[in-house]
């Protein structure tokens, strides 16, 4: 492709491309979608990547969150990702849920491995679906859950990106 096709290609995720990635990978879930991508495109603007993947947590007064997919990029391509991480709060129960983890700001797709910080909340009876944000400078990564389990609480924790499956989540 000549250098100039690949400079006028957007490097960001519309609003519009995101909603139908998210229908076809959560599948009929689409309103409450709709209206968390809406909210985290109108605080932290077009997201210039997004991960789809899965994950499992469990709490106790402290928690441990494991989970796998693939960070999807227009400019630098598509890479595999894991992550793990523990947290702490009032917080009880376990879930699995499909995830979407919206990104802004990744400078490089290895800006990735690193620990984002932030506080989350679940309400997961039978199911549920939420949304927090996870920080580290200036890049910003906003799970977007859909799952299934019981789990009802808030904690701050971190989450922990990796290339590689770990078991480790410190």
């Amino acid at each position: 492709m000549p250098a100039a096709a690949q400079s006028s290609r957007p490097s960001t995720y519309s609003p519009d491309e995101l909603v139908r990635t998210g229908h076809k990978f959560f599948g009929t879930v689409s309103r409450e979608l709709a209206q968390l991508i809406e909210r985290a495109v109108s605080r932290w603007g077009q997201p210039n990547g997004y991960i789809l993947g899965q994950e499992g947590g469990g709490a106790f007064i402290v928690g441990l969150r494991y989970g796998d997919g693939t960070l999807y990029t227009k400019n630098a391509g598509d890479r595999r990702v894991f992550w793990e991480g523990p947290s702490i709060g009032i917080d009880y129960g376990g879930d699995g849920a499909r995830t979407m983890m919206l990104v802004y700001k990744l400078p490089a797709t290895d800006a990735i491995y690193q620990r984002f910080v932030g506080v989350d909340g679940s309400a997961y009876f039978i199911g549920g679906f939420g949304m927090t944000a996870l920080m580290i400078g200036d890049i910003v990564v906003v799970p977007i859950r859909t799952g299934v389990g019981f789990r009802l609480g808030a904690n701050i924790g971190y989450l922990k990106f990796t290339p590689k499956p770990t078991w480790n989540p410190f």
